[in-house]
């Protein structure tokens, strides 16, 4: 059996929704660290609030507060 390939283009117009993911982040989420800040830091953090549209304010545990940017973190 060969599997059957579609290129992007093709797969957007068979899925009927936008390709761009668009992550809304609320205070209170924790959210996965990409780095963490030192090595005794968690990997995770609490968001507290947002500082700009890019970067918000967080708790780490073991570090403390610092303002992370949307590209340092995940769901």
């Amino acid at each position: 059996m060969t599997p059957q390939l579609q290129s992007q283009a093709d797969a957007t117009h068979t899925l009927d929704w936008p390709p761009v993911c668009h992550i809304t982040y609320t205070r209170d989420t924790w959210v996965t660290l990409a780095n963490l800040p030192n090595e005794y830091a968690a990997a995770e953090a609490k968001l507290l609030c947002q500082a700009s549209p890019d970067t918000w304010v967080a708790w780490v545990p073991d570090h403390g507060e610092t303002v992370l940017h949307k590209s340092h973190f995940y769901v």
